[in-house]
């Protein structure tokens, strides 16, 4: 009946969709879930968006992927400049000027970098063998101690010196006053919300919600030539070599009787000591900082908790270390002998995707499959 099944109707099976059905080909789209846009669902609550599985800033270099986006949405000048709460001390990320002349009373550039270089070398580390040597070996003690380590710890659940290098090591240090956290040419969120760009991106396909693809396998494969498949790899092979890793993330999210909460979209809170890594206030996202927002007179804030992922839990972030690209690999021979079914996306190919190459990855896909 199909020539495609895409199981997920989230930003890689949406994209996916989208191309093959503007491509004549015939496809159905089923979640398990009972609305479409994944992790990137936004919900309408006292007229703001609210991002229900934790903010998503779309920011992109790739002119293809944002001519694409734009397709099916406009999108506002949202500018992603969070702010670090250690202990009730505010600081600007990422780090710049301001961090610094705060952290250290430093006021040139000159003087931010021998402030860092002198913890660099106080600290000899030579050769980074972990996240916390990483970390000190490009911004300093100071920096590390008050503004990565508790935060880097609550989001991964073990210790700095547990963690590879590797994830810290594009950590933004400016020596200048931007405090515009992404070096992206492009960015800002869809106005209307991400439900709604991705509802545009389905327009006139086939949609299905509520549908376990795995209660109904063998019915649902028999559907369609091919399957699309969007979901956890080795959920896919019933764990059969064991399960991945995942960080999971918990939200409390609340609606406020006022019209500001605490300023800013995302305040991100650095010591160990406060169990969540980090509170969001949705209106900041779409409304701008200025009394614009201030015209809705409640607000939504959302608490994150970080959390070890088990089975049955939503997946978040993969742990890309060492064992789980060993599983990983393991995994995708089983998936490359599997004729039928194409494996994308961040949890089918256990891969932490930004939106914009997921998208990117959707559309090139598309471009070899239906060449």
């Amino acid at each position: 009946m199909y020539d495609y099944l895409i199981v997920g109707a989230g930003l890689f099976g949406s994209v996916f969709a989208r191309q093959a059905t503007d491509a004549g080909k015939k496809v159905l789209v089923i979640d398990k879930h009972p609305n479409i846009a994944g992790n990137v669902y936004t919900e309408d609550i006292e007229n703001i968006h609210v991002h229900k599985y934790g903010a998503h800033i779309f920011h992109t270099n790739n002119k293809e992927v944002w001519n694409y986006v734009t397709r099916f949405a406009e999108f506002n000048r949202f500018t992603n400049s969070p702010v670090a709460n250690y202990k009730g001390e505010l600081y600007s990320l990422p780090f710049n000027m301001y961090t610094f002349n705060k952290m250290w009373g430093v006021v040139t550039p000159e003087e931010a970098a021998a402030k860092i270089e002198e913890q660099r070398n106080e600290a000899g580390i030579t050769e980074p063998h972990n996240l916390e040597e990483q970390a000190i070996s490009l911004v300093g003690k100071d920096i590390y101690e008050k503004l990565i380590k508790g935060y880097t710890e609550k989001q991964w659940g073990r210790d700095c010196k547990d963690l590879p290098a590797f994830i810290i090591k594009r950590l933004p240090v400016r020596l200048t006053f931007d405090n515009n956290y992404f070096n992206a040419l492009y960015q800002g969120i869809p106005v209307g919300g991400y439900t709604k760009m991705v509802a545009n991106m389905l327009d006139g396909i086939e949609v299905r919600l509520d549908t376990d693809y795995f209660e109904n396998k063998t019915k649902l494969d028999a559907l369609a030539d091919k399957i699309v498949y969007t979901g956890a790899i080795d959920a896919y092979f019933e764990y059969q070599l064991g399960a991945l890793e995942y960080r999971s993330v918990r939200f409390e999210t609340e609606v406020l009787d006022k019209p500001n909460f605490q300023g800013n979209a995302a305040v991100n809170y650095t010591d160990r000591e406060t169990p969540w890594t980090r509170i969001i206030e949705h209106k900041w996202f779409e409304f701008g900082k200025d009394d614009a927002g201030n015209d809705i007179p409640k607000t939504v804030i959302s608490r994150e908790y970080s959390s070890e992922w088990k089975v049955g839990d939503e997946p978040y972030y993969p742990v890309n270390d060492e064992k789980n690209g060993a599983l990983y690999q393991e995994y995708k021979k089983l998936a490359d002998k599997e004729q039928k079914v194409i494996f994308g996306g961040r949890l089918g190919e256990y891969k932490y995707y930004d939106m914009d190459a997921v998208i990117a990855s959707a559309l090139e896909l598309t471009e070899k499959e239906l060449d």
